[in-house]
């Protein structure tokens, strides 16, 4: 299989899909791969560093993709990649179809095969491809955080540890998987005040045991979040439903209640964020205020740290690429029921549950 890797287009993208050890993993397993050029500078990876492992590397991006049976890539094709794609070409990356319906009508259209690092799911339920992006956003989530309360930004000019003689900040946290998590873990770490919601009682228990009770735990339903949110300096919207939408648990309303300067990180913008004042944003244009309180909704908060991103990420996508490219999309998603839950658009069709009921479309099973 040729196996192509383009560089991120995204507004400050700078994860790239593939290292150089991914790129001898499929060169060993007899693919060819063609590497974009400059696609891993981003992330601290050099051309040469691409060539020596194997690939090939290409000048003429269009000439990549129209060569190229499977696109491997970091975030969701742009207006400007479609004209690229055809027919029957896999492209493996992250896509949040059920938030953007043009780009879903758009990949049916061109009856390509998307499937989605985000909907491949495990019996237990977790999501090994969103896993270690999810732990990067939540760290960053409290780090961006401290960013929105400065003074400069926006912000209410709050610390979050505190100082002798003065509180630490309050941080609520509404979600408690893997982003929820990973930020909760960091704010207690500083020393913030911490509360994390959540609709899962064992997560609520784990995280309570590992965090020795440094940070109080909450059923997460409407009275909860509006009355945590209320007394809150910063909100971190960390809501997953695997390939859905994100459920609006964060209201307007709630919001004019915080304390003016107060802030509000939505890591589930990608899925359309669970707030309702929520719009993506980018790294070069991060915040917005909106009811007095500073906003960041950056759609793809782990490339504000490519390199370990980048490694994390394609730490957990090797294998699954590398079955894709040995076997052909219809047979590894046959033979491999976790991939198959990946498999979200095929020529022309909607084949996830989450994609279909966010349009009100027919979904197709594979």
């Amino acid at each position: 299989m040729i196996v192509g890797v383009p560089k991120e287009i995204k507004t400050a993208e700078n994860r790239v899909a593939m290292t150089p050890a991914g790129v001898s993993a499929f060169v060993d397993n007899h693919h060819e791969v063609l590497v974009e050029r400059n696609a891993g500078v981003g992330s601290g990876i050099s051309d040469q560093a691409y060539v020596e492992a194997g690939a090939k590397i290409c000048d003429d991006v269009k000439e990549m993709w129209r060569r190229a049976d499977m696109i491997i890539k970091v975030k969701e094709p742009l207006e400007a990649e479609f004209p690229l794609m055809r027919e029957g070409q896999v492209i493996f990356t992250y896509l949040h179809l059920a938030a953007d319906r043009h780009l879903t009508e758009s990949l049916m259209k061109k009856k390509v095969v998307g499937i989605a690092y985000e909907t491949i799911q495990l019996d237990d339920g977790s999501l090994p491809l969103l896993a270690p992006m999810s732990e990067v956003a939540g760290r960053l989530s409290i780090q961006m955080g401290a960013y929105c309360l400065e003074a400069k930004n926006g912000g209410g000019g709050v610390l979050l540890p505190g100082v002798s003689g003065v509180p630490p900040a309050k941080i609520v946290i509404i979600g408690a998987g893997i982003a929820g998590a990973s930020a909760c873990s960091v704010a207690v770490g500083i020393g913030a005040r911490v509360s994390i919601l959540d609709i899962n009682f064992g997560r609520l228990r784990y995280i309570h045991d590992i965090m020795q009770g440094h940070v109080s735990t909450l059923m997460s339903n409407p009275a909860n979040v509006e009355e945590q949110v209320a007394y809150a300096d910063l909100v971190i919207g960390a809501v997953l439903i695997p390939g859905a939408k994100a459920p609006k648990l964060v209201t307007r309303e709630m919001l004019r209640r915080m304390r003016p300067g107060s802030a509000l990180v939505d890591i589930a913008v990608d899925q359309g964020g669970c707030c309702e004042t929520t719009r993506p944003t980018t790294h070069t244009n991060p915040t917005y205020v909106e009811e007095g309180v500073v906003h960041y909704c950056v759609a793809n908060m782990p490339g504000a740290v490519p390199r370990t991103s980048t490694y994390a990420l394609t730490n957990a996508t090797l294998l699954y690429g590398l079955e894709l490219a040995n076997k052909g999309w219809e047979r590894a998603v046959a033979d491999n029921h976790v991939l198959k839950k990946g498999v979200n658009v095929a020529y022309g069709k909607v084949m996830h549950h989450g994609v279909a009921d966010a349009f009100g479309l027919k979904c197709e099973s594979c």
